[in-house]
């Protein structure tokens, strides 16, 4: 299935404004103050400007860090990630492929068990889609990774979750 996740006007005028700052002037939203840094559901995050699929709550872990975590995109060229320099030293900026949003930075503090990065999220760049909606809302292709019937996590993605955690 190809999907077209560029941005238009018409997405960019439904942005908040703090949604806006983040993902077209690479802003930053505050630390621990922010809608998903806490969220425990099972799902995916997309890009709030075109909807493209970013992140896996499989992928996701407590880094301690006040915002969304992830340690890999959803899928491997759903993100890419260039060096900014707006804090005087190297920093890898990752921004999605398809309507070049700002969502971040990667790092490489992640948990080594899950490879060693740490995508650090803005939560104004993303778009929770619960999984037990993602048919509904036309990501039904994910839906492999949530196999239980109500979306939650089978005992096996449960425990890589809390090994994840734990590893942090």
């Amino acid at each position: 299935m190809s999907t077209d996740y560029r941005k238009t006007p018409e997405a960019l005028s439904r942005l908040s404004s703090l949604e806006y700052r983040v993902t077209q002037e690479d802003g930053t939203e505050p630390a621990f103050r922010n809608r998903y840094w806490d969220n425990h559901d099972e799902g995916i995050y997309v890009d709030v400007v075109s909807g493209q699929p970013l992140f896996s709550s499989h992928d996701k872990y407590e880094s301690g860090t006040g915002w969304p975590s992830f340690t890999r995109p959803i899928e491997p060229d759903a993100v890419r990630s260039k060096t900014d320099w707006k804090l005087l030293m190297p920093r890898s900026e990752v921004r999605s492929t398809g309507a070049d949003s700002h969502l971040g930075h990667v790092f490489h503090d992640g948990p080594r068990d899950a490879g060693g990065l740490r995508y650090c999220m803005n939560s104004a760049s993303l778009r929770f889609i619960p999984a037990a909606d993602l048919e509904a809302q036309g990501y039904g292709e994910y839906r492999r990774l949530f196999p239980t019937s109500d979306g939650s996590a089978t005992a096996d993605a449960a425990d890589t979750n809390d090994t994840q955690e734990r590893a942090s």
